[in-house]
């Protein structure tokens, strides 16, 4: 369903289905990007980026960028845009402890940082959420402080993500500068970004040490350190992630799913799926149908 809402605190919501649309566009606020079916394409600057139902990713205020849909079938896509006062009364509330949001009353003043402008994964709080406030807009719903509580808990599901994602990771560099620590991490998360936007495709070492901005030895050791998983154990664990949308949400067949997540030979894919989700392709296809 279509639409396109602004709450009387200014934020936004934007729903659409399209299989063909291409748009150039700045952020207004710091806004979450979904892509519910298929996949959005995202440019910025040299970046692309691919985004999926099993992923989203977060632009900060202030952000060009281009978008593109391109599909056989309708890509439902999905956003929320949170107005500044908002974020900055999320930010005091979620970071101060309460005593001193009580002693300090309306005086206390919160900032808006940028945060990291990368996929994240759509974990399963966040897709919880996210799926019951669309039914609910989906529905014509026009309870604005309902509407704002589920926007409230999609910050809070955020701000847990980003938590594992970037601070936790962060930490796990074996590096004592933590300037060092935060700017490998995003040029990890370039790497790890690449992985997720051209994961069917056949994809190298020095290919991903160079969109990282490091070198081959050095991406291997800090991308095992901050994500517990090398780089072709993360590709492979991408790949059947994507594996499984496509088993549940389309017909075709497993022979050719194996193609389109990248992987060559239909036993070794059913063989790492059976030992990843301890079930195989067909009978989770058919779990998953029922």
């Amino acid at each position: 369903m279509d639409y396109n809402r602004t709450l009387r605190n200014n934020n936004k919501i934007f729903s659409e289905t399209r299989a063909h649309r291409y748009q150039n566009q700045c952020t207004a606020d710091m806004c979450f990007r979904f892509a519910l079916t298929g996949n959005e394409q995202f440019q910025m600057g040299r970046r692309e980026l691919s985004i999926y139902p099993d992923s989203f990713l977060l632009l900060n205020k202030g952000t060009q960028y281009t978008s593109k849909i391109d599909s056989d079938t309708p890509v439902e896509s999905f956003s929320i845009a949170f107005d500044q006062a908002f974020l900055k009364d999320f930010n005091l509330a979620y970071t101060l402890p309460t005593s001193k949001l009580l002693d300090n009353a309306g005086e206390t003043e919160a900032s808006v940082f940028d945060f990291n402008e990368t996929i994240y994964p759509l974990s399963a709080d966040m897709r919880f959420n996210l799926r019951h406030l669309k039914q609910h807009l989906d529905n014509g719903i026009q309870d604005e402080l309902l509407i704002n509580e589920y926007l409230h808990h999609s910050l809070i599901n955020y701000y847990r993500i980003y938590t594992n994602e970037i601070a936790d990771k962060a930490e796990k560099l074996s590096f004592t500068n933590q300037t060092t620590r935060v700017e490998i991490l995003k040029r990890l998360n370039l790497a790890k970004d690449y992985m997720y936007t051209n994961y069917n495709k056949n994809i190298s070492l020095e290919e991903l040490a160079k969109h990282a901005y490091l070198s081959v030895n050095h991406l291997l050791r800090t991308f095992k350190q901050a994500f517990n998983l090398s780089p072709h154990q993360f590709l492979i664990q991408l790949r059947l992630q994507r594996s499984r949308i496509l088993l549940k949400t389309t017909r075709y067949p497993i022979n050719e799913i194996v193609c389109l997540v990248g992987f060559e030979c239909p036993s070794s894919f059913i063989r790492l799926f059976k030992n990843r989700y301890s079930i195989t392709p067909q009978k989770y296809r058919q779990a998953s149908s029922k």
